[in-house]
């Protein structure tokens, strides 16, 4: 048994570079700029999915695009500085995606006639509830309470709940690749191929280029090619959806930008509110907490940090708020979450480095400004980020499945709740997506919209249906006699601040705040 033992690790050991650690000044920009890249993808289809259904133009759906990038740029910076402050991207969600729909159909926004008015009104009245629902996490993350609540996680319960955050976004993998297998295959070959055949190929110096700079590699190559097959006619009589997944000068997205915008706040007009889109949106302020949580878990453990504690995670919680609010005053179109995809990159590159990911949210700024150089990098075929995703998806996955080590596994009762769990973790919410539909509601389908919504919401989060099943067992089934078996006395030290020493170094606040703002 000793040749195959594998003692249990609290970090892990082959990352090149920490929280604290950084790479040399021109790499650490690459690296930067290539986090940038990848976050293009939910920036750019996002947009492209909501903005036609709310009545808006080509030249709206730039302008949305924008202002989400350079909100997204002040989230990121912010939640780097003083936030949980580990190297973790803030974006734009898909959970938001349901209760936007329910908005968009609104009878009273449907009755509108004019196209862009229509579009207006309807973004006014996201703005209102976006607003209204950032309250909910600002309260929740600033009173401690889901500090407090995740006194009832362990390493057993979030191990499900950080494997779903990456196994439940299966649908942006593989499916959408296979729109364009002809672009999404090969890119998915070659990145394969650079990060784990020749990521020990190292022909400048010592940086191992192939491994460290992949993304910028594989999409350069890639888009080259699919630039080519578009330019050569490939898919001038192919169906509508090969064309709008293969093409790379489709919706006019590079014309219609402007040369300079500055996003501002109110910049669509006043906000509107109503409280059945407030109730609806608190449903996807809800989700996309559960979902940050254990991105920042994955986050933690991939840029060889502690666990967050729970002061760390509530005051994250807290500023992902705040966050949310500045995407209904400026007008994102949606509201906010940790990327999965960028929390991947850590691991693919082996790069944990914070300032990484304070430099690529001047980038995203920067770009979000100077609207025609970003619509250029926003016009990357969808199966192209497809394929990256299969890949960063997958090891976030992995990561959350690592905390199993600290439990033990040989215990039917853990079998079961892990089993459970990620089971029903995907099946659920893939029930109700086969019965969701933006005009009818999904499975809930009651008189009361907002309702609908809600319940439709909830339980199309892979990761939120995760974590009910799993930490609701895991703290009713044979609680008082498991504790060693669920992992308890290697995470208790984690819960507080103080209960290792390591976690001052990792999430200590800069400037030296933390004499204004003690730790609790």
């Amino acid at each position: 048994m000793a040749e195959i033992s594998h003692p249990p690790m609290e970090q892990l050991q082959d990352l090149e570079y920490c929280i604290d650690s950084n790479p040399p000044w021109p790499e650490t920009v690459l690296l930067a700029f290539q986090n940038y890249i990848l976050m293009l993808g939910s920036s750019a289809f996002i947009p492209a999915l909501l903005v036609p259904a709310m009545g808006g133009t080509d030249g709206d759906k730039a302008r949305v695009m924008q202002t989400l990038l350079f909100v997204a740029g002040i989230k990121t910076l912010v939640q780097a500085l003083f936030g949980t402050r580990l190297p973790a991207v803030v974006g734009g969600s898909f959970a938001y995606v349901v209760p936007i729909a329910y908005i968009i159909n609104d009878s009273s926004l449907q009755k509108i006639s004019n196209d862009h008015e229509r579009f207006i009104h309807t973004m006014r009245a996201i703005q209102g509830a976006l607003i209204v629902a950032s309250s909910i996490q600002i309260i929740l993350g600033y009173s401690q309470v889901w500090g407090l609540f995740s006194r009832f996680f362990s390493p057993l319960g979030m191990a499900p709940v950080v494997g779903l955050v990456g196994l439940g976004m299966f649908q942006r993998g593989f499916p959408q690749l296979g729109n364009c297998i002809e672009i999404g295959l090969p890119m998915l070959l070659l990145v394969i191929g650079l990060t784990q055949y020749l990521k020990h190929v190292r022909p400048f110096k010592d940086v191992p280029i192939f491994e460290r700079f992949p993304i910028l590699i594989c999409v350069t190559f890639v888009w080259i090619y699919a630039i080519i097959l578009t330019a050569s006619g490939a898919y001038r009589h192919k169906p509508s959806l090969t064309q709008h997944s293969c093409r790379t000068d489709k919706a006019n997205l590079i014309s219609t930008a402007p040369w300079f915008k500055f996003p501002y706040p109110l910049q669509w007009g006043p906000p509107t509110f109503a409280v059945g889109h407030s109730f609806a949106m608190m449903s996807a302020v809800l989700v996309s907490m559960v979902e940050s949580t254990g991105a920042y878990m994955a986050a933690s453990r991939l840029a060889i940090a502690t666990p967050p504690p729970a002061y760390v995670l509530s005051r994250g919680i807290g500023w992902q708020g705040i966050g949310v609010l500045l995407d209904g005053l400026f007008g994102t179109g949606t509201g906010s979450t940790v990327l999965v995809e960028n929390v991947g990159l850590l691991g693919l590159t082996r790069v944990g480095s914070r300032r990484v990911v304070q430099v690529s949210a001047g980038f995203m700024i920067f770009f979000s400004i100077l609207g025609k150089f970003g619509a250029v990098f926003a016009s990357i075929p969808v199966p192209i980020y497809a394929a990256l995703h299969c890949v960063l998806f997958g090891l976030v996955a992995a990561v959350g499945l690592s905390f199993l080590q600290f439990t033990n596994m040989n215990s039917m009762r853990n079998l079961m709740i892990t089993g459970l769990s990620l089971f029903l973790g995907i099946s659920i919410p893939q029930f109700f997506v086969n019965y969701w539909d933006a005009r009818h509601y999904g499975l809930v389908h009651t008189d009361a919209g907002w309702f609908n919504a809600f319940l439709n919401t909830v339980f199309m989060s892979p990761a939120t249906v995760g974590l009910i099943i799993a930490v609701f067992m895991d703290n009713t089934v044979e609680v008082e006699i498991s504790k060693r078996d669920r992992g308890m006395p290697w995470w208790v030290k984690f819960r507080t601040f103080r209960g290792d020493n390591r976690n001052e170094e990792f999430y200590t606040l800069p400037f030296n705040l933390n004499r204004f703002f003690p730790p609790t």
